[in-house]
């Protein structure tokens, strides 16, 4: 591409609007413009650089004979009650209704139309196995955009989809797309990690996510300093490490905490460390009202406590049920007495004579023991934190911050059985079809590539995705000699498919330098002064080396860069 008379554009100061490292580069570079929250029109720039990553996407998918197709957005609402999913997805997807008052959705996700699709084909065993897969753009009602193409509500995903006779070929095939994923994300240059996750509203039986590893992710891994342990921390689990103590039972003692709510502030009031507290927080679990007990420098895990119920939503209780619940104000809830379902975080049922809320206003117990109350039921609730022990090795973890690039799903027959997805095996009965999912954004790895390739000057695309592998840098298109060896230079490599930009636009050279550090294109070739002997600078992105090269030499140069 030539930009004298090409879109092209860069700002050169940060954007004010942008919140995180990766937008305000891309904006700037002139890749995505934000058009509304959560929704970026993706320019030409960006645009290569997205076919780039989804043509690695395709290379692998195809790979694995997963065959491509694609499903509309708009959807019937009816296809997502049937697979008992419209509830789950909420206010989280768009809905609308046609002209004849038929209620329809964007789509968010499509398991079920895939399921559909494949029902054209499936009779008997002899039809299983297949796989399909699609690149298209999704829709959901995110009600807080952030971070650019991280966090949007109109997004491009892959989505593929395995079907199998039964749950070993699932694991197969699961087994197929997991390697692919490898490779995809090593190719694109990610330094990611693959956790375990929770399925949410995908269910099925087991979830994994591809986290590209940067400081400004919102998931948290939960990793081992000891093993391979990887966890996303909503579905870690937590290893009890308190042994049976040997202390005398205090008397339960009622004592007056006055304007002492938190647990800092009763921490401060009782000058006891938060690890001899408990705390009670009562929680709304869909329609009950459930009180959860954490100690005092843990903090409940919202995505334990629905799967423990099975439940779509999870939210903390307002002030009026926590008051009907405890009769005291907010702050001063506790497990004695209280009127709701009770549920012990199986660290506090080895815990002696710990502090909690009296269910009182400005009133605590000390001397709490678990014969002192009944708990509905004692399960893991707890977030697990830095320095807790591996549940693996015993070892010690340690967190860090991730992107979710891709996820891998074994939805097992749920999908099946609610859509009718049958097959007829061998003996002649009717069995559920065993289907897999799995997902990848391409915008996202774009945003998680960039925050993790970029300096101070702007982007540094790896080679296998930047949107030009070499810049051309005409310093004077007033001088015929640089102009014509310029454009000589830029037809050799166009031959040679190396695609490459020419900078031929009358600006000054430090403006073209600057723009071509800040759309990190990985190769500069600069022909200035000392193009009439066939002299060029070279310089690799990122570097402060500048190479003279002779042109003769040059494409042998490119050459061996691009190819490392």
């Amino acid at each position: 591409m030539k930009l004298k008379n090409s879109f092209f554009y860069t700002l050169r100061e940060n954007v004010k609007d942008e919140d995180s490292k990766s937008s305000n580069l891309l904006v700037r570079a002139g890749m995505i413009k934000k058009s509304s929250a959560g929704d970026y029109m993706i320019l030409p720039l960006g645009y290569k650089t997205l076919n780039n990553i989804t043509q690695i996407i395709r290379e692998e998918m195809n790979a694995t004979d997963c065959q491509e197709l694609i499903m509309p957005a708009l959807l019937p609402e009816e296809v997502y009650v049937a697979s008992g999913r419209r509830e789950g997805f909420g206010k989280s997807m768009f809905s609308l209704k046609d002209r004849f008052g038929k209620p329809f959705v964007l789509g968010p996700t499509h398991e079920e139309l895939f399921a559909i699709a494949a029902q054209m084909k499936i009779r008997s065993y002899k039809d299983l196995p297949f796989s399909l897969y699609q690149i298209q753009t999704k829709y959901r009602d995110e009600p807080r955009p952030r971070f650019g193409l991280i966090r949007v509500r109109e997004f491009i995903m892959k989505d593929a989809y395995t079907f199998d006779s039964d749950e070993a070929g699932l694991d197969l095939a699961y087994s197929k797309q997991f390697n692919a994923y490898k490779k995809i994300f090593d190719r694109l240059g990610l330094d990611y990690k693959i956790v375990r996750a929770d399925t949410g509203v995908m269910g099925g039986l087991l979830s994994e996510e591809f986290q590209a590893v940067t400081d400004i992710g919102e998931d948290i891994l939960v990793l081992c300093d000891n093993c391979d342990y990887a966890s996303n921390i909503e579905v870690a689990g937590c290893v009890n490490t308190d042994e049976a103590t040997t202390l005398e039972t205090m008397k339960l003692e009622c004592v007056e905490t006055p304007n002492a709510r938190t647990i800092e502030e009763v921490v401060d009031f009782l000058k006891q460390p938060a690890s001899k507290f408990v705390k009670t927080l009562v929680y709304k679990v869909d329609d009950k009202v459930v009180a959860c007990m954490v100690r005092g420098n843990r903090e409940v895990n919202e995505t334990k406590l629905r799967k423990l119920f099975n439940a779509t939503e999870v939210e903390l209780a307002d002030a009026d049920t926590v008051v009907k619940v405890t009769g005291a104000g907010v702050g001063f809830a506790g497990p004695i007495d209280i009127k709701c379902e009770l549920i012990m975080d199986e660290e506090v049922s080895v815990m002696h004579n710990f502090i909690t809320g009296a269910n009182k206003t400005g009133y605590h117990y000390i001397g709490v023991n678990t014969t002192d109350f009944k708990a509905d039921k004692i399960a893991d609730i707890r977030n697990i934190q830095e320095g807790d022990t591996c549940p693996k090795c015993g070892g010690k973890i340690y967190f860090k911050h991730g992107i979710e690039v891709g996820n891998t799903f074994k939805l097992g027959t749920k999908y099946s059985n609610a859509l009718g997805l049958e097959y007829l095996n061998a003996e002649n009965q009717l069995k559920p079809v065993w289907m897999g999912s799995y997902g990848i954004g391409p915008a996202r790895c774009m945003a998680a590539i960039a925050e993790q390739y970029a300096d101070e000057d702007g982007l540094i695309w790896p080679i296998n995705i930047a949107p030009y592998k070499a810049a051309v840098v005409l310093i004077s298109v007033k001088d015929e000699v640089q102009t014509e060896l310029a454009n000589k230079i830029y037809d050799t490599f166009m031959k040679e498919g190396i695609d490459t930009l020419l900078d031929d636009r009358d600006e000054r050279p430090g403006v073209k330098f600057k723009d071509m550090d800040l759309i990190g294109i990985p190769y500069r070739i600069t022909v200035g002064k000392k193009a009439a002997e066939g002299i060029i600078e070279f310089k690799k992105r990122g570097s402060i080396e500048v190479e003279e090269v002779h042109v003769n030499d040059l494409l042998n140069k490119i050459n061996e860069a691009i190819k490392g």
